[in-house]
């Protein structure tokens, strides 16, 4: 537990709006965060939250898997692996029209911000013209778009950023001690390389991380460290909670305590008060009091639709269900 010298060296007038946000977070400073009490922790979060927010308003994205399956990578949390046991299928790039016609649908549903991933380590250039015709096709319907295709140059950060694409999605997923126990076939550099080439072209960028893959506290706060020392921080930050699937390395991870993963997405807001903060994967596991204290603890953006790319997310109408019972509203742009 955080004694007094360590609340008041990290008072949330630190960050008020108006001042400039802290870069030099460290993680010894997110672990105290993480083990304050709960009631101080979401007064922190709160405080900091409506000073940048509206706090009954949530962005509402949805994410559509326009390449699934087939991916070279061995992330141990993913079924699109090709080194796992048991794998999904793979299949190829869907046809522009089609997911524009999902785009479409997501924007009657609410949607502000229509997202796109493709199992991919790395986008062949002929497939990344592919996926900038859909990127122009949704913004032609008025949407945010936001696409997640795995490593890439600058060339190519550039290409999308001239198609007009808005976010890059990109996580991290923890803390750099923990990565290689995650991940072999590609570096924690490899990923802040992206993110860095991404920035250069002028793209916003979504990074974030998964946690209950069997890190620790430490690495917790290490990898909500690394996020808010970005020199400009992610303007979208994903908290997902693992979605243990069969065949996977962590099928049989231990399960997350809810308060534990409320205090991830409280410290992500503390440290990153003017990103948004959204609470991705894992949701269908959720109970509706758990995912209403992450509202409380910052959480201020959702997928919305029955699917993230290959794991399962709750009905619309059981989100609908739950904006509408706590008086909340949906945001029409995230921007």
């Amino acid at each position: 537990m955080a004694d007094g010298s360590s609340l008041s060296a990290l008072s949330p007038s630190q960050t008020n709006a108006g001042t400039p946000l802290r870069h030099d977070w460290t993680r010894d400073e997110v672990e105290t965060l993480l083990n304050l009490p709960f009631p101080e922790l979401i007064y922190r979060a709160q405080t900091l939250h409506r000073q940048f927010f509206d706090p009954t308003e949530i962005q509402i994205s949805t994410l559509l898997s326009i390449k699934t399956g087939g991916c070279p990578e061995d992330c141990a949390y993913c079924p699109q692996s090709s080194r796992h046991d048991e794998r999904i299928k793979a299949e190829k790039l869907m046809a522009v029209d089609g997911v524009i016609a999902e785009a479409k649908r997501a924007k009657e549903a609410g949607a502000a911000r229509f997202c796109m991933g493709a199992a991919w380590r790395s986008p062949k250039d002929h497939d990344l013209e592919t996926v900038c015709s859909m990127i122009e096709g949704v913004k032609a319907l008025g949407l945010e778009t936001c696409v997640t295709l795995g490593m890439l140059d600058d060339r190519q950060a550039h290409r999308l950023k001239d198609a007009g694409l808005d976010y890059y999605n990109h996580n991290i997923d923890t803390s750099p001690e923990f990565y290689g126990e995650i991940i072999s076939t590609r570096t924690y550099q490899d990923r802040l390389d992206t993110l860095s080439n991404v920035r250069d072209a002028g793209i916003n960028v979504c990074c974030g991380g998964i946690v209950g893959m069997g890190e620790g506290e430490s690495d917790r706060a290490g990898m909500i460290a690394s996020l808010a020392s970005m020199p400009k921080h992610p303007e979208s930050v994903p908290i997902n909670l693992l979605v243990k699937v069969a065949g996977t390395p962590l099928q049989t991870a231990e399960e997350v305590d809810p308060i534990d993963f409320v205090r991830v997405i409280a410290a992500a807001r503390i440290t990153m008060p003017a990103s948004h903060v959204r609470l991705a994967a894992g949701r269908e596991n959720m109970t509706d009091e758990a995912q209403t204290l992450c509202f409380l603890a910052g959480a201020n953006s959702i997928f919305y639709g029955e699917r993230l790319l290959t794991t399962p997310n709750p009905a619309a109408t059981r989100d609908r269900q739950l904006l509408d019972r706590l008086g909340m509203s949906t945001t029409v742009s995230a921007k």
